[in-house]
Formats: structure tokens, sequence, C-alpha cells
């Protein structure tokens, strides 16, 4: 997992161009952000024009259309708008500053996906979780540290993220952050412990739910592309970039070599072959209904 990047100087050099979102009422954007400060944090309102060097104010917040932080888990949102709220934080005196981003998914049938979605990026390639749960105000949230801190959960349709970089996690946490979005926006993730994180059913559950949303996301790309939505060589790419991860899953958890599916479909793509690539789709929905109860081994 990276690290967004998160400015530790008071004023920002630069600030992101708001789209045409932000012209929503900005009692929309206070369904989603906090627009105070949040003692000892100061929301960040103040830049430096780069013409004139002298201080402006802003904002202080972006709207933009897209699935938010987990754009990086593949999130299907072609087919609808997801809506990501951001905004930054700052403490001087602990020399602390953090991003906060909330977006709104739009109750789609991607949504489905949100819970299982949500931690992707803090496990391995292969799923096995390398994160840690905290529980704060009986919420239970996911945390992530590496170079910072990274926090997440889910509020039914919404993800919340809070990050903020600090190489030697020697800064004390934003409390005071947490729990103020925490009350705005109250996690609906099932209470879990360390110890049930990573049982081996728990992880099977998860590695299972990947496969299947690999072959789902290449469902709704074909379906796209029935539609006239998406050109044939966008809708292909993504068919095989999905199967692919299928088959690696596949191969380390079933122990089917995946080598020979993965150089078939590398070659139907660089021929454009739509027909072939379909085919493998096919097969491989079908090969999974029949043994995706089986039993894996994660050791």
């Amino acid at each position: 997992m990276k690290f967004k990047r998160v400015y530790e100087s008071f004023f920002y050099i630069a600030v992101f161009v708001l789209s045409a979102a932000t012209l929503l009422a900005a009692d929309d954007v206070t369904t989603y952000l906090i627009m105070s400060d949040i003692p000892p944090y100061k929301r960040i309102t103040q830049t430096i024009d780069m013409i004139t060097e002298k201080i402006k104010t802003i904002p202080g917040y972006t709207i933009y259309s897209g699935p938010g932080i987990l754009a990086g888990a593949d999130h299907f949102s072609f087919d609808h708008s997801d809506m990501t709220y951001r905004t930054e934080y700052q403490s001087k005196e602990i020399g602390l500053g953090m991003v906060v981003e909330v977006t709104k998914h739009t109750g789609s049938d991607s949504d489905k996906w949100l819970l299982h979605e949500i931690d992707l990026e803090f496990r391995n390639y292969y799923g096995i979780p390398g994160y840690y749960i905290k529980t704060i105000n009986g919420n239970t949230i996911y945390v992530y540290g590496a170079g910072g801190r990274d926090y997440r959960w889910l509020s039914g349709n919404k993800v919340i993220m809070i990050e903020y970089l600090d190489s030697q996690l020697t800064k004390p946490e934003p409390i005071e952050i947490i729990q103020a979005y925490l009350a705005k926006h109250p996690s609906s993730i099932p209470a879990i412990t360390m110890k049930e994180l990573n049982t081996s059913d728990n992880k099977t559950k998860w590695i299972k739910d990947e496969m299947e949303r690999r072959l789902w996301l290449c469902d709704k790309w074909y379906m796209q592309f029935q539609l006239g939505k998406v050109q044939q060589k966008d809708m292909l790419k993504e068919l095989v970039d999905h199967m692919t991860v299928f088959l690696n899953y596949r191969e380390k958890y079933y122990g089917i070599s995946a080598k020979d599916e993965r150089n078939a479909l590398s070659n139907y793509l660089s021929q454009n072959n739509g027909t072939a690539i379909k085919a493998k789709l096919t097969e491989h929905n079908t090969w999974w209904t029949a043994n995706k109860t089986k039993a894996i081994n994660i050791q």
C-alpha cells in the first residue's frame, strides 16, 4: 500500500483543481466532511498564490467523481458515478498533517464488494492480511501502518479514509480526527478480533471472494461492451487482467499451473481475439462454479 502525499507545511504550494462537481451546494459538502477545525488540528483553508506569493483563502476541499481509495482495488464504477470528498487538517504544534477522504457509493450492485475491497491494499498479492483492527467507541476500523498510518472503515455505502505520513511512527495518532469522523459516519464493519481476522476460515473466505469478484468484474466489463459503452480493446484488456489474477490465485491455492493459461490469454490479447478470450472466461466461470466450495491450502 502506498501512502498519498500529505503536506507537512501549513501552506500549500499547489492545490487540486476543483472539478465541476464542486459547484454542489456547501451543505452537500458538510454531509460528508467536517468543515471546521478539530482541535488541536486545523482544517487547511489557506495557500500561497503562486503569482503574487500572497496568502489567500481557499475552500479547502475537493470533490470529484470516482471511487476514491477503492480505485486501487479495481472497484467497478464505469456504469455509475461515485462521489469522493476530500479535505486536509494539520497541527503545527504536533507537526502532523493528514488527508481525510469520504466516498459516497451510489447503491449499485458494485456496492456488494465494498467490505471486501476496503482492505485489499492492506493485504499481500495473494490476500493474506497485513493490517490490524482497532475498536474506538464500539466502532471497528482497519489500520495499516508503514511510514505513517492509513485508517479506513465502511459506513453503510460510504468509505472513509484518514491518512498521514510519519516515517518513524513517533507522532501521536490523530484520535480527535478519527473520533469526530466516526461520530459523523459510524462504522458498519462487523466486529472482528485480530485472532478472528487471521483464522484459516476468514482468510479462505476472502480469497474465494476475490476469485469470484475477478470473474464478476470480467462479466461486468463484457456487459458494458455489449451495451456499446466501451471499446473492444479496452474490454479485452480488462478481461485478461482480471482473469490473470484469478488464474494466479487458482495456481496458488488450488495447485493448478497457470503458465499456459496466462500465455494463451496474452497471445489472444495481442491478436485482439475477443472470441477466444470470451471462451476462456466461460471456461473459468464453469470451473469456478464446480470448484469454489472445495478446500484450499493457504499455508
